[in-house]
C-alpha cells in the first residue's frame, strides 16, 4: 500500500533497486546529490546532472521535461554516501519558461519498485519563489534505508541550494548544469505544447499494455505506462506566438461599443465529433487501428494526436525493453560474482552449472522483453499502415499520392512534417517527425563533414549540395501548406552556391525576391527583416496596430540563409542572431543551410544562435532526443523521390494561387 508523505515524514525502504517518478505541470531539471551522514556533498563528482547523468547506484535524466524517472541502486551506493537527495530545479534561459515554482503545478515525487508499484509519494506543496527545490531524500538508518519528504525550496536556484549542502563549486556546477539542460533542449523534439482551455481534446487512453516482466514500462509518467495502450495527455493545440497577422483583428470592445448580451457560460460551439470507432476484433486479438481514432475537433488534428501517440508509445515501448535488458544483464552480473566470490563454488563443474544457469535466466528474461516489443511494434506498425495513407499533405511523405490531389489550402494546418524518426530496435517503423505551425524556433540544416549511418562519408561538396536540397524541400513544403499570400520566403546565398538547388524555387516564382547576393544583397535583406520585426514588436507592445505602415506585410516570414558566415559583417552578424531570437514571435522565421565550423571565428558568440534552432541532417542521423524518455532517434530527412515532378508540381500551384491574391 502507497505511503502519501507529508513534509518531514519518513518512510522504510524494503527495495534496493528503485525508481523516483517526477512529474511537473512544465519542463524541470532533475538531479542528485551524494552526501555523508552530516548531508554534506563534498565534489562535484558527488552530484549526478543532465551533463553527468551517472553516477554508481544512482542515474538522472539528462534533459528538462515535465515527467522524469530516475534510476536507484542503494546496494550499489558507496559505504561513505548516507544520503541520496533528489532535487528539482526550474530551468534558466529557456526562453519564457516559469520564473518560480509558484506559477507551476505542485511537483509530484513517488518511490516505486522495478514492477511500478508505488512505496511512497510526495506532493510538493507550499512552494512560491523558489527555483530550485530538495524533493526527497533517501537515508541510512541503523544499516537500513528510508524516504523522507523534504520539501526545502531555494529562491537561489540550484547554486545555492548545493552550497547550502556544503559543495565548494556551487556556482560553477549550477552553470554547467544550465549549460547542460540549454544544449539538451536544443536537441529535443518539443512535445505538443499545452491546449487551450476549449474542450478535452485528448486522445482516449486504452488500457494499459504490461511490460515484459508484465509490470510496465520504468519510463514516463505514472503508472504502468508501456506499449501502445499507454497513450493520453494534452496533446496539440496550444496558444500561438504572437502573430503579426493577428494586428488586424478588431480589439475587445471599449466604453461606447456595442454591448455583448450573450450569457458568459453558455456554449455556442459544438462539441467535436465523435472520433472513428474501430471495427470489433477478434477474441483474443488487438483492436483493428483507425485512422483518426484520437479525439479533435478536426480530422488533421485527430491524425496530428494520432501521430504524436504512436510517437510516445514507440518510445515507451522501447525504453521498457531496454530496461528489461539491463535488469537481465545486470541480474547475471550479479549472480556470476556470487559465483565467483565463493572460493568452494570455483572448483569442480559446480561454476559452469552456475554459470550456464545465470546465462539460460539472462536469456529468457530478455527473450521475453522482446516478445513484449514485437507484439507492440508489430500493433504500432499495422497502425502506421492505416495512418500513413491518411494523411494530409502538410503531414505526407513527399511520396504519398495524397501530394498528386494538392491544392492550395485555406487555412493554416496544425503542423508540418519535417521529416521521419526510428529507433534502431525497429527500424523498420518510422514515426512522421510533425512540428507545430506557426514555428516557435528556427531550423539549421547542418551541411558540416558527418559520417552517415549507413557507413558511408560524403565530402564537404556532397554534404552542401544535400544540405540546400533538404532547405528546399523543407521551404517548399512550408510554401505549400500556408495560404496564398500567408507565407513569403527570402532568400540570401551570399557566393550563389546554391543556385542549383534554389533552381525550382526561383524558376516557379514562388520567392518574395531573386535570392540576394554579396554583402550588399546581405545587408538589404537583413535591414528589411530587422525593420519589420521592430515595428510589429513596437506595435503589439504599445497596442497601436493602427499605427503600422499600411503596405505593411503581415504574412508570415522564412529567411533561407546558406553558407553561413560567408558575406557577413559583425553587423549583419548581430541582426541575424537578433531575427534568430525575437523573429518568431512576430512572424519572422530563419533557416540556416551552414556548417558550425565555418563560423568558429567567432568563438562562443554564436553558440546561443546554433542552440536556438532546430538541428536537422541532410543524412540519417542519430542527434534529436524524445520529449519523453531521452532517447536517441535516427532523424531521415524528408526526400523526394529520384525523378519525381511532384516538387515542381506543388510549387506551380503555389505560384498560380499567389498570383490570384495578388490580383
Amino acid at each position: 500500500m502507497t505511503a502519501e508523505l507529508v513534509r518531514g515524514q519518513n518512510h522504510p525502504l524494503s527495495q534496493a533497486r528503485l525508481e523516483i517518478r517526477v512529474s511537473a505541470g512544465a519542463p524541470i531539471v532533475a538531479a542528485a546529490t551524494l552526501s555523508d551522514e552530516l548531508g554534506k556533498v563534498h565534489s562535484v563528482e558527488r552530484v549526478a546532472h543532465p551533463g553527468a547523468p551517472n553516477l554508481p547506484g544512482l542515474e538522472v535524466p539528462r534533459q528538462a521535461a515535465a515527467d522524469h524517472r530516475l534510476a536507484v541502486d542503494l546496494s550499489a551506493m558507496p559505504d561513505t554516501v548516507h544520503r541520496v537527495n533528489v532535487l528539482l530545479a526550474l530551468p534558466t534561459g529557456a526562453g519564457g519558461g516559469p520564473g518560480r515554482f509558484g506559477v507551476v503545478a505542485a511537483p509530484f515525487v513517488a518511490v516505486t519498485g522495478l514492477d511500478g508499484s508505488e512505496i511512497a509519494s510526495y506532493t510538493i506543496t507550499g512552494l512560491e519563489a523558489e527555483t530550485a527545490v530538495v524533493a526527497l531524500e533517501l537515508y541510512r538508518r541503523q544499516g537500513a534505508w528510508k524516504v523522507r519528504a523534504v520539501g526545502q525550496g531555494y529562491a537561489g536556484g540550484l547554486a545555492g541550494l548545493l552550497a547550502d549542502q556544503g559543495l565548494p563549486q556551487a556556482h560553477q556546477l549550477a552553470a554547467a548544469i544550465d549549460e547542460a539542460v540549454a544544449q539538451g533542449m536544443a536537441r529535443s523534439v518539443a512535445a505538443p505544447p499545452p491546449r487551450a482551455a476549449d474542450g478535452d481534446r485528448t486522445r482516449q487512453a486504452a488500457p494499459p499494455a504490461l511490460g515484459p516482466d508484465q509490470s510496465g514500462s520504468p519510463y514516463g509518467g505514472q503508472g504502468p505506462q508501456t506499449g501502445t495502450g499507454a497513450r493520453a495527455g494534452n496533446l496539440g493545440a496550444g496558444a500561438a506566438p504572437a502573430d503579426p497577422s493577428a494586428l488586424t483583428q478588431p480589439s475587445a470592445p471599449t466604453s461606447g461599443g456595442p454591448i455583448d448580451y450573450s450569457h458568459p457560460r453558455r456554449q455556442n460551439t459544438a462539441p467535436p465529433p465523435p472520433p472513428p470507432t474501430a471495427p470489433p476484433a477478434a477474441p483474443g486479438q488487438p483492436a483493428r487501428p483507425v485512422a483518426g481514432d484520437a479525439t479533435g475537433w478536426s480530422m488533421d488534428e485527430r491524425l496530428y494526436n494520432q501521430v504524436w501517440g504512436m510517437f510516445e508509445d514507440l518510445a515507451r515501448t522501447t525504453a521498457a525493453y531496454r530496461s528489461a535488458v539491463d535488469f537481465a544483464e545486470s541480474r547475471m552480473d550479479k549472480e556470476l560474482e556470487q559465483v565467483l566470490s565463493d572460493p568452494r563454488s570455483r572448483i569442480g563443474g559446480q561454476a559452469d552449472a552456475a554459470r550456464e544457469s545465470a546465462r539460460a535466466r539472462h536469456a529468457e528474461l530478455v527473450d521475453q522483453a522482446k516478445q513484449v516489443l514485437d507484439r507492440d511494434v508489430a500493433q504500432l506498425t499495422t497502425e502506421a499502415g492505416v495512418v500513413e495513407p491518411a494523411l494530409p499533405p502538410a503531414y505526407a511523405g513527399w511520396d504519398n499520392p495524397v501530394w498528386h490531389a494538392y491544392r492550395v489550402p485555406m487555412e493554416l494546418p496544425m503542423a508540418v512534417r519535417l521529416g521521419d524518426l526510428r529507433l534502431p530496435e525497429c527500424a523498420q517503423l518510422r514515426i512522421p517527425m510533425l512540428l507545430r505551425l506557426p514555428l516557435e524556433r528556427g531550423l539549421w540544416i547542418d551541411s558540416g563533414r558527418a559520417g552517415s549511418l549507413d557507413g558511408s562519408f560524403p565530402d564537404s561538396h556532397e554534404l552542401r549540395r544535400l544540405a540546400m536540397d533538404s532547405a528546399v524541400a523543407h521551404a517548399a513544403r512550408l510554401l505549400a501548406v500556408h495560404p496564398a499570400g500567408e507565407f513569403n520566403v527570402h532568400v540570401i546565398d551570399p557566393a550563389g552556391s546554391g543556385a542549383s538547388a534554389l533552381a525550382p524555387l526561383v524558376q516557379s516564382g514562388v520567392l518574395a525576391a531573386p535570392p540576394a547576393v554579396g554583402a550588399a544583397g546581405v545587408t538589404e535583406v537583413l535591414a528589411r527583416l530587422t525593420q519589420r520585426v521592430d515595428l510589429v514588436q513596437m506595435a503589439v507592445r504599445g497596442g497601436a496596430a493602427d499605427a503600422l505602415p499600411p503596405d505593411l506585410d503581415t504574412s508570415q516570414h522564412l529567411l533561407v540563409v546558406n553558407d553561413f558566415p560567408h558575406g557577413f559583417d559583425d553587423r549583419a552578424v548581430t541582426q541575424l542572431r537578433y531575427l534568430a531570437d525575437e523573429g518568431p514571435g512576430v512572424g519572422v522565421h530563419l533557416m540556416m543551410v551552414a556548417d558550425r565550423e565555418d563560423s568558429a571565428g567567432y568563438g562562443p558568440l554564436l553558440d546561443p544562435l546554433w542552440r536556438s534552432l532546430l538541428r536537422l541532417t541532410p543524412v540519417a542521423d542519430d542527434h534529436l532526443a524524445d520529449p519523453w524518455v531521452g532517447h536517441a532517434w535516427t532523424y531521415e530527412p524528408p526526400v523526394v523521390p529520384p525523378g519525381s515532378q511532384v516538387l515542381q508540381q506543388v510549387l506551380a500551384q503555389v505560384s498560380s494561387a499567389r498570383r490570384a491574391w495578388r490580383r
